[in-house]
């Protein structure tokens, strides 16, 4: 099994026009493609398990392979560790993982053959809309935000 290591990509501009960058584990592969271990937390459009290619020199990536997990992301306003007592354990149950855990931001990988209903389902009975919200973090055009990029069709076509 190949060793981990820690990449950084870029994850936008913050409000003062700084850029951010987000440290992700991945494994290496061979040709130098990137797994990543875990779903980001502000790198819109990738997910756990995902391949990538990354460019050194400005630490931009491009998608090589999908693994289907949905990365999802849950915003709070206060600790976040009773939506995560509440949370996880239920997304656990479907077959998902809680890949980090902060004082105001849980992110979660789980497999799209689970059901956008049913995830939403639990999502949107422990999230309020008011001390807290849940976004896709690979499922809409990182440009738009809008428009679904529909990568699952494919994974979830009847054989």
């Amino acid at each position: 099994m190949t060793a981990l290591q820690v990449i950084e990509l870029f994850a936008g501009i913050d409000p003062d026009g700084e850029p951010v960058v987000e440290r992700l584990q991945v494994r290496v592969n061979e040709d130098d493609s990137c797994q990543l271990v875990r779903s980001p937390a502000f790198i819109k459009g990738i997910a756990s398990g995902d391949t990538i290619k990354v460019n050194k020199d400005d630490q931009q990536f491009e998608l090589v392979k999908r693994s289907g997990n949905l990365a999802l992301r849950v915003f709070c306003k206060t600790d976040s560790a009773e939506l995560s007592d509440r949370l996880t354990p239920q997304l656990e149950k479907l077959g998902g993982e809680l890949d980090m855990e902060s004082p105001r931001l849980l992110v979660y990988s789980i497999h799209v053959s689970c059901g956008f209903d049913k995830i939403e389902g639990i999502l949107n009975s422990v999230c309020d809309g008011a001390n807290s919200v849940w976004y896709y973090g690979n499922v809409y055009d990182p440009q738009d935000g809008q428009t679904p990029l529909n990568w699952w069709q494919d994974i979830l076509k009847p054989e």
